[in-house]
Order: C-alpha cells, then sequence, then structure tokens
C-alpha cells in the first residue's frame, strides 16, 4: 500500500553499512544470495526470471489465487518466524536480511508429509496451484503450535483450485493431521525427516548479514505492504525509484499505553488480528480478518497503508474509524494528532502534507461494558472487495444507549462517520422502535452511487440491513432478526422510488 513521506527512503538501490555493496543480501532456500536487481522487481518475477525456479506459479498477480505462495522468514531473537505471502506483492529490496523459501527449498529425496497427503488423496490435477497450497501447509506445520483442522484450512484461505475443488484437500488435511501428530515446529520436522536439514541453521545465518544503510531522498514511490500498490502500479515500480517503508521496525508493533493502545502503522493486519491487547478490546477481530483478507495478505498489507489509501470501503479504516482513533503524523521531529474522524476530505483526499508520514495510530481503550461489531457484505463471502461494510461501537446504561460510534463504507466519497445517526441514538432504549427510527436519518447522511458492486438502491437497502445486524448480534437478548422483517419488503419499494 501506497504511503507518503520523505523520512525513510531508498531511493532505487539499497546498500550495507559494512561493504558498502548495492547487493540485496539473502538466503534463496540453501543457497546464499547477493542480488544486484532492483529492488521493486516483484519476487515472483525474480524467481521464475531470474533464477528459473518455476515452482513458483505466476496466476492472477494481485494476490486473490496463491498460487506464487512462498515463505518468508525473519529473525526474531534466536529463531526464524516463518510466513507466508504472495510472492507477485513482494518487491525484491525487502527480501534482504531475511530466508525466502519456495516449493524447491521443501524438496527431500522423500515426500514429505505435506506432499504426500496430496497424493495420497488425489488433492492435484492440473497441479498450478498445488506448489503454493504445499507451501502454505508446511508453513503452518513450522510454527511450533497444535495442529487443528480449523487451523490447516485458514492456512490454505489464500489458495484457488479450479480443477480438483477442495473436498481432496480437506481429506488431504485430515490425513496429515493423523501423519504428522503433534510432531510440529521446525526442530521437531528435521528430526523426523519431514522438514530438509538445513532449517535450523538459518538464525546463524542470517545474523551474519549486515544491516541495510538507510539512504535519504525524494522517491517516486514508497511502499509498504505493497498489496495495493503492486496490483495498480506493478509494471512501472520495478523501474521507479522506490522507498521500502516495512524496514523500518520502529513504525511496527501494538504496544499497549496509559489509556489507549499504540499501533505502528506499519504493523500488519495478522500482527493486529493476534494481538491479546487487540482482541481483549475486540473479541471478534479474528473472525472479521478472516473476512477482509487471506492470511497471506493479512500477512503483508498494514494497518497505516489501508487508511492511507483512502478507500471509501477500507475494512480496517471502517472499524479504527468507529473506535474511535487517532493519528500521528510526523515530518521530521515535528508530529501532530489528527482524529480519524476528520482526516479523510473527500474522495482520496485526506489531511495530511505531502513531507508527512503517518507514524503511528492510537486506539482509546474503552470501558468493559463497551460492545463492538463489524459487518461486511461483499458478492464473495470471504477475500473480497465490500459492497457495503459497517462498524459499531456502543456503550449502555441498562437499555439506554451512553455512547455510540456508527460507521460506513462503500456509501460515500469517504468512510464515512454518521454523525446524525450517533447523535439520534443517545438517550434512547435499545428496541425496535429505536432502530427503526434510525432508518431515514441513516438514509440522509449516506450517498451512494451504483458501481461493479451494486446499484446506489442496493447499498441504501444494505445500509439499513447492516445497522439492524449490529443489533442483532450485540442485544441478542432484545433484539431478534424475525421481529424486524415485518414491513421491510415495503420500506424497500419506498426507499426505491
Amino acid at each position: 500500500l501506497v504511503v507518503y513521506c520523505m523520512l525513510f527512503c531508498f531511493p532505487g538501490t539499497l546498500s550495507t553499512e559494512s561493504s558498502m555493496s548495492s547487493k540485496i543480501h539473502f538466503f534463496l532456500n540453501n543457497t546464499e544470495v547477493l542480488a544486484g536487481e532492483h529492488p521493486g522487481i516483484p519476487v515472483l518475477d525474480y524467481l521464475r526470471r531470474i533464477q528459473r525456479l518455476m515452482g513458483t506459479k505466476e496466476g492472477c498477480r494481485e494476490g486473490d489465487c496463491g498460487a506464487c505462495a512462498v515463505l518468508v522468514g525473519e529473525l526474531d531473537g534466536d529463531r526464524v518466524i516463518y510466513k507466508p505471502v504472495t510472492s507477485c506483492l513482494m518487491p525484491l529490496g525487502e527480501l534482504h536480511g531475511k530466508h525466502l523459501v519456495t516449493v524447491e527449498g521443501l524438496n527431500m529425496p522423500h515426500l514429505s508429509p505435506v506432499q504426500q497427503a496430496i497424493v495420497n488423496e488425489g488433492a492435484t490435477q492440473c497441479g498450478y496451484c498445488t506448489p503454493g497450497i504445499v507451501v502454505s501447509l508446511t508453513g503452518f506445520l513450522m510454527d511450533d503450535k497444535e495442529i487443528t483442522t480449523e487451523g490447516m484450512k485458514n492456512s490454505l484461505s489464500g489458495h484457488l483450485c479450479r480443477c480438483t475443488g477442495y473436498r481432496s484437500l480437506k481429506r488431504g488435511i485430515d490425513f496429515l493431521k493423523l501423519s504428522v501428530e503433534s510432531r510440529t515446529g521446525i526442530h521437531s520436522l528435521v528430526a523426523n525427516e519431514m522438514l530438509p536439514p538445513y532449517f535450523p541453521e538459518m538464525p546463524d545465518r542470517l545474523r551474519k548479514i549486515p544491516k541495510l544503510r538507510v539512504n535519504k531522498g525524494v522517491p517516486e514511490y514508497f511502499i509498504a505492504g505493497g498489496t495495493d500498490v503492486y496490483v495498480q502500479k506493478g509494471d512501472v515500480l520495478p523501474e521507479s525509484e522506490i522507498c521500502l517503508l516495512t524496514m523500518n521496525q520502529d513504525m511496527k508493533g501494538i504496544t499497549p499505553m496509559d489509556g489507549y493502545i499504540r499501533v505502528g502503522a506499519l504493523t500488519t493486519f495478522e500482527a493486529v488480528a493476534s494481538h491479546a491487547a487487540i482482541i481483549r478490546i475486540v473479541p471478534g477481530i479474528q473472525d472479521y480478518m478472516s473476512r477482509i483478507a487471506s492470511l497471506q495478505i493479512r500477512n503483508r498489507a498494514t494497518v497505516g497503508g489501508n487508511i492511507v489509501n483512502a478507500s471509501p470501503v477500507g475494512d480496517i479504516t471502517i472499524l479504527l474509524l468507529a473506535l474511535g482513533a487517532m493519528l500521528v503524523l510526523k515530518c521530521g521531529e515535528a508530529s501532530r494528532t489528527v482524529p480519524l474522524a476528520s482526516f479523510f476530505q473527500g474522495y482520496k483526499r485526506f489531511d495530511k502534507t505531502p513531507s508527512e508520514i503517518l507514524s503511528e495510530i492510537h486506539l482509546p481503550i474503552p470501558t468493559t461494558d463497551t460492545k463492538i461489531n463489524f459487518e461486511k457484505v461483499s458478492k464473495r463471502k470471504h477475500l473480497d472487495v465490500a459492497s457495503v461494510n459497517s462498524a459499531m461501537k456502543v456503550r449502555c446504561e441498562g437499555a439506554i444507549i451512553r455512547e455510540m460510534a456508527l460507521t460506513m463504507g462503500g456509501v460515500a466519497p469517504i468512510p464515512l462517520f454518521l454523525e446524525a445517526t450517533c447523535r439520534y441514538f443517545l438517550g434512547k432504549a435499545v428496541c425496535r422502535e429505536t432502530i427503526e427510527g434510525a432508518y431515514p436519518i441513516v438514509q440522509q447522511e449516506i450517498s451512494p452511487i451504483g458501481d461493479i458492486r451494486g446499484s446506489a438502491g442496493y447499498k441504501r437497502l444494505l445500509a439499513r440491513q447492516l445497522l439492524i445486524a449490529h443489533f442483532v448480534k450485540l442485544f441478542p437478548d432484545r433484539i431478534k432478526a424475525g421481529s424486524m422483517i415485518a414491513g421491510l419488503n415495503q420500506a424497500y419499494g419506498d426507499l426505491c422510488l
């Protein structure tokens, strides 16, 4: 995702402190690599065109199909943490100091448990999607945790297979669960000859790679997670001056503070979804994330990128807007704080100068009696752009609403905070009549347009339905879905008029 700044830049080439080399230094499978290619080349193209490793397949080039999945290992203390990512959306320069694993790097004289499971259950036909599936499932086993069917299915959330279908893959997961049992984690897999023997050596190898020197300048493009900019500008980035923002560790991570949670702008979706402090205030965050993006994309997409991309249907943005997020913008040593609710000024326009960078997001910690919900409707239930999405934060005293934040995406040129609707709810009881009274106010605040994701009338209908869904989810003892159905057909007819 594009984030504008003039602070942390790698203008076209990358250099190291010790050798002043312009080479990108990393390990590819079991081989040390010094790559002199442009840092903006997608990893997928480097693998296939330069290294001639053809197991990583080129599919959609948008991060949707999973055919190009690879594992990227990053040093974390005494171990290397591996995450599956889509190589079509990752710049080569970001591999510096890391371990890149392709399907070739998982091969042994015998089939691995993952490969054997796919063979035994006939979980491949043309085989085009199979290497990516092998990579993601292996990555799941390399993480030292309990093997569960749901966990393995989640690891394949970013993979499509149009030949075989998914029943045989599900059988393969069941077979794999039995064959691996509790032998997970890199050392256990290597000891049981389920993973090539070079993996335990990687922490020591990666420590010897010199850190990058940060060159200052003004590049043409700034790249955070790359999950949007490589879709839009993938052809020009390998020929442009670029800044790889994610090389700056100071802008990553989640830290609970006094009264709020600090989220670095370069923190990934997956890091947000798995952090205990975030789960405490948004208990449903992991379920929400499964609807927002696949694991492979969540390992790359950044919170700050989602905000500054300024999409009217940005899922994370809609949720943060309801949470009352504050943005910290920096320019050199100077900084200022801007409420996310006032950040967006028009379609793709926001309160930030070109010299400022979004460095962190502050999330106020809500009271324990605050309820939060996120809803999304898209053509595909999972991993799709929203037609309309919405988040609601509400606090009640008994049955009376005392605090309300309601946001919607896809119904205006910007991620929308429905101020008038929120004011209407204050002091009113949670009941069917209160919700129905909000319908006309919501319709006055939104201004959807027809596009590929639905007509304006359809989006107006969704806005009302998602409002109902919030209350049904958050107040199941007071609001029943069945009781809200009466009169909806007539109301929709009136709406279309």
